[in-house]
């Protein structure tokens, strides 16, 4: 029977995490055995991080299209 999948995390823990394996990594403390599962744990974490961003962009446009001919423009003010 297979084990449940455990769910994605969200962006910023998956960053963050990355951000540990990276660290533990570059401290040079720790095995090659150990340095290879981080890695692979890095790249999932990478995976995870990368589909996040898509589907916010994706989400992003959606928003951007659905406002129809509207515009947007934003005005630098100087105070004095």
């Amino acid at each position: 029977m297979k084990s449940p999948a455990k769910p994605s995390p969200s962006f910023e823990d998956a960053l963050e995490k990355l951000e540990t394996l990276v660290a533990n990594m570059e401290s040079g403390e720790i095995s090659l055995a150990e340095m290879i599962e981080q890695f692979e744990e890095g790249n999932r974490l990478l995976s995870v991080c990368a589909q996040r961003l898509q589907h916010a962009e994706q989400r992003i446009e959606v928003l951007k299209q659905s406002r129809g001919d509207v515009s947007v423009e934003i005005l630098d003010r100087e105070e004095s």
